[in-house]
């Protein structure tokens, strides 16, 4: 893993230079005025940018989890809206991404600062946490006493005179041990690099670097699965951590405050907080190997995902993200109506499609495959713009073609889009149980539960969004 070597802090210049602008034209945030509607409500969505590791954002056992994702799913919840998550774990990106009207909201561990406040307006802190020194104990820790330890280990910042510490390009860290220069009166190594603080954690523990600086909460979780650290070196005073929001954003900033506010208080947050910083099961998860960053799979199916993708010309992260929705990835799950398997295959398409074995993964992919090529081959004349087609077969997997087919129907004749999916046939799917649609004289299948291929084909196109986040093609 490449480590570069960053003594300047060019980019933040960039930063810089926009803040200046706005100061330039007379005009500070305080007399900036709102427009009459936020544009994340007229969009009706919010997109908010994160970073991916073991705690904020991240894959396990198919499913998006992660603090910060919680956080923010719940607060898309309560604004109403639409959650798009972004990920980039480079923090000068995440400025970028802000300033450029890319993404609404920055949402990591960001520390407070007033050089940060000049460039964003920040949102009531979501936590607060110190910056700690990670070390490496020495080999033989196990047989130590604590104050035997101590002679072996940094105890104080007086002792990272002339010691380097790896930091993650401009971090707050690095602020903190140029600053802890001027304190000591003594120089200290810093070297910002592109690596995260978890990265730089594990390498700490692996011995390829011997000093990193993370947040003290951060670090914790990480000690859990590396035992071998010491983390009890503070170098910093307790720190707000907060959200970010453009500056003049006071819609976004005002509604953040008030939900966070109200939500601190209450015991779903402390439960949060808890799960994702105070739960020993987050080392079996980052050791597990569904835990994506760490071991790259989604499932245990994942060659064969990639195989029978190929044959329908489809994202294997796609087909990966509809098969978690039918089954978890578990081999013999059966539902009520009697579909079986990993791709939920009722017996007769499994007869139709080759099946000998229902419950062996491969036949089962194989033969959902070969489904969902059927109806690509029926709907490709019908629906010529892929990724629209996309919607329909997905739609038509779980409720059947005929009342995709009958919506598509209702949507021709209300004036709608029959070739689109989102606002045009999901709402006529979405109501094909309401007898004013699945007793029209168009309708040639009948009542249907639409409430569920509504939501089966948002929920997979949401999860394969977050798996190319995090996952490699």
């Amino acid at each position: 893993m490449e480590i570069r070597n960053r003594y300047h802090i060019s980019s933040w210049m960039f930063l810089f230079l926009i803040a200046l602008s706005i100061h330039s034209c007379g005009e500070t945030s305080e007399k900036q005025e709102d427009v009459s509607i936020p544009h994340y409500l007229e969009k009706g969505g919010i997109t908010a940018i994160t970073d991916y590791n073991s705690i904020n954002y991240f894959i396990y056992r198919g499913e998006p989890m992660g603090y910060q994702y919680e956080l923010l799913n719940l607060l898309a919840e309560h604004l109403g809206v639409r959650l798009e998550v972004v990920v980039n774990n480079s923090i000068d990106e995440s400025f970028k991404c802000l300033l450029n009207n890319n993404c609404d909201l920055i949402a990591i561990n960001l520390t407070v600062t007033r050089e940060r406040g000049r460039i964003v307006d920040f949102t009531e802190p979501h936590s607060q946490t110190r910056q700690v020194l990670v070390q490496r104990k020495p080999e033989n820790w196990r047989y130590m006493t604590r104050s035997e330890l101590d002679t072996h280990i940094i105890t104080g910042p007086l002792e990272l005179a002339g010691k380097t510490v790896y930091v993650q390009s401009h971090s707050a860290y690095a602020s903190r041990l140029r600053n802890l220069m001027e304190e000591i009166g003594d120089t200290i190594i810093i070297k910002e690099v592109d690596q995260v603080a978890e990265q730089l954690i594990t390498m700490v523990a692996k011995g390829k670097i011997d000093y990193t600086v993370s947040d003290e909460n951060v670090a914790m979780v990480n000690q859990t699965y590396f035992d071998n650290l010491d983390i009890g070196t503070a170098i910093s005073f307790s720190q707000n951590l907060a959200w970010a929001v453009r500056k003049g954003d006071h819609h976004l900033r005002d509604s953040v405050n008030r939900w966070l506010r109200d939500f601190r208080s209450t015991v779903e947050f402390r439960l949060l907080y808890a799960k994702y910083f105070r739960n020993q099961r987050s080392a079996r998860i980052v050791q597990s190997d569904f835990y994506v960053l760490a071991s790259g799979r989604i499932s245990p199916y994942d060659e064969l995902i990639r195989k029978y993708s190929k044959e329908i010309d489809w994202d294997w992260r796609l087909l990966a993200s509809m098969i978690y929705q039918e089954s978890r990835f578990l081999p013999d799950a059966n539902s009520w109506a009697g579909a079986s398997g990993l791709m939920q295959l009722m017996p007769n398409t499994a007869r139709r499609f080759g099946v000998g074995d229902i419950t062996d993964p491969e036949e089962n992919i194989r033969a959902g495959v070969r489904y969902i090529a059927w109806l690509d081959e029926i709907l490709r004349d019908r629906i010529p713009e892929r990724e629209e087609r996309i919607k329909f077969i997905l739609a038509s997997y779980n409720v059947g073609l005929g009342h995709i087919l009958d919506a598509r129907a209702l949507a021709r004749k209300h004036g709608k889009d029959p070739d689109r999916w989102t606002d045009n046939v999901d709402y006529y799917i979405l109501n094909k149980s309401n007898p004013d649609y699945f007793l029209d004289p168009v309708v040639r299948h009948g009542y249907a539960r639409g409430y569920e291929p509504y939501r089966y084909v948002g929920e997979i196109l949401n999860r394969y969004e977050h798996y190319r986040n995090i996952v490699t093609e």
